[in-house]
C-alpha cells in the first residue's frame, strides 16, 4: 500500500511550523519512505508570542485559540500544496499540534490546533491528538517518534533528537525504549535572543564562552535526571525551571550558552550511561542525531566527546533528515491510525498497552 500524506509538526522551540509531504510504502510489513516536499515555515512573531503564552489563557481564550491555530494550520498546508504543486495527491494530513499542558501523572496532554478546524480549511481527512490515548492508558505521551525510528531509520542503536527538548530513543535487548532528557534548543534559543540574535549559529557563541563549574553542578543536580524512565518533560520544565537557574548567573550570555551545551552533553551520556546499564557494548554503537541541535557544530563536538567512554560514535544524516524527521514521523504514525494499527509503543511511554492514537476529523 503507498499512502500520501502531510506530516506537521510544531516543536516546543517555536522556531516554525514544519511541513513534510511523505510518500510511504507498506508492503509485508516493511515501510520505506520518500520525502517528496517539505519546509519549515517560520512562525510570525505575534504566533511564537500566542503560543508561548497559551499555558496562561483562560480557558475560554484557550479554546479560542485551539481554534485560530486549526485555521492558521490548514491555510498553511493550502499554501504548501500549492507551492509544490501536490493539489488532487494528499490522500490525508497528520498533525501533531502544539504542545501546551503535558500532564501525564494527571492523564493529560493538550496540544494546540484543532483538527476540525485544519479539516474543514483543506477539505483532507486529518488525524490530530496523537498523544492523547497514550496519556489516557496511563503513559506518557511521549516520546512518540520511536514507532518511525523503528520502522522507518533501522540500523542505529540510539536515536538523539536535539529539538527544543532532547530525547532519546535506544534499541535494547529487552525491547525499544526512549525518554526526554533535557531541555535542549528552547534554553539556547532564548539565551541566543538575548544577543539578538535568533540562535546560536554552528554554537559559534557558544564556543567562545567559558563553562562556570558551578552552575554546571547545580543544573546536572536537577532531581529528573535521576529518575528512572519511562520519563517525559513538559516545555515549563526548560523555561520556568532550567532557564531562569541559568539566567540568576552573572556569566556572560556566552558563558551561559558554553555552560549549558556541556550541562546536554553530560546528560546525553548520562542517559546513554542508564540505558547500558548491565549491557555495556564490546563494538562500536552508532547514534542518529537529528532536530536543529544537529546543526550545532560546537555541541555535536560535545557530544561526541562524551560519548567516547560509551563507545558511541555520532552520525549526523542528511539536511532532510535533520530538519524534518519528526514532521515524516507523524505521517507516519497517522497512516497507521488509517489502518487501524498500533502507533505509540508502549514499551517506551509506560503505558498499559500499546496503543492506536489519534482522532480523525473529515470535512
Amino acid at each position: 500500500m503507498v499512502y500520501n500524506v502531510i506530516g506537521i509538526m510544531s516543536g516546543s522551540s517555536l522556531d516554525g511550523l514544519d511541513i513534510a509531504m511523505a510518500e510511504l510504502t507498506e508492503v509485508r510489513g516493511k515501510w520505506e519512505y520518500v520525502i517528496k516536499a517539505a519546509e519549515c515555515l517560520p512562525y510570525e512573531p505575534e504566533w511564537v508570542a500566542q503560543l508561548a503564552g497559551a499555558t496562561a489563557l483562560p480557558a475560554g481564550e484557550y479554546l479560542l485559540l485551539h481554534s485560530r491555530y486549526g485555521h492558521y494550520i490548514g491555510q498553511k498546508v493550502l499554501q504548501f500544496i500549492a507551492q509544490h504543486q501536490l493539489e488532487h495527491q494528499v490522500h490525508f494530513i497528520a498533525s501533531h499540534g502544539h504542545t501546551t499542558f503535558h500532564m501525564p501523572a494527571e492523564k493529560m496532554t493538550a496540544q494546540l490546533g484543532e483538527g476540525a478546524a485544519i479539516a474543514a480549511v483543506t477539505g483532507l481527512p486529518v488525524i490530530s491528538d496523537l498523544r492523547a490515548m497514550d496519556v489516557a492508558l496511563g503513559g506518557q505521551g511521549a516520546p512518540i517518534v520511536p514507532i518511525g525510528e523503528q520502522l522507518l531509520l533501522s540500523g542505529y542503536q540510539y536515536w538523539l533528537n536535539l529539538g527544543g527538548i532532547a530525547n532519546i530513543s535506544a534499541n535494547l535487548p529487552e525491547g525499544f525504549t526512549a525518554f526526554d532528557i533535557c531541555p535542549c534548543n528552547r534554553v539556547l534559543n532564548a539565551l541566543a535572543q538575548e544577543l539578538g540574535r535568533e540562535y546560536d549559529e554552528n554554537g559559534a557563541l557558544a564556543a567562545g564562552g567559558l563553562t562556570d563549574k558551578p552552575l554546571l553542578e547545580v543544573l546536572n543536580a536537577l532531581p529528573y535526571y535521576e529518575e528512572k524512565w519511562p520519563k517525559s518533560l513538559a516545555n515549563e520544565f526548560g523555561t520556568g525551571t532550567v532557564l531562569p537557574l541559568v539566567q540568576r548567573s552573572r556569566l556572560s550570555v556566552q558563558g551561559k550558552l558554553n555552560t549549558y551545551t556541556h550541562h546536554i552533553a553530560i546528560q546525553v551520556a548520562g542517559a546513554v550511561a542508564m540505558l547500558q546499564q548491565g549491557h555495556a557494548p564490546a563494538e562500536e554503537q552508532q547514534m542518529l542525531i537529528t532536530g536543529g541541535g544537529a546543526f550545532n557544530g560546537y555541541m555535536v563536538q560535545q557530544l561526541q566527546a562524551q560519548l567516547l567512554p560509551y563507545n558511541v560514535k555520532v552520525v549526523i544524516p542528511d539536511e532532510q533528515t535533520i530538519q524534518f524527521k519528526e514532521a515524516l514521523i507523524m505521517a507516519l504514525i497517522g497512516a497507521l491510525r488509517w489502518r487501524q494499527e498500533r502507533n505509540v509503543l508502549s514499551s517506551v511511554t509506560g503505558a498499559q498497552r500499546d496503543s492506536v492514537g489519534g482522532a480523525l476529523w473529515q470535512s
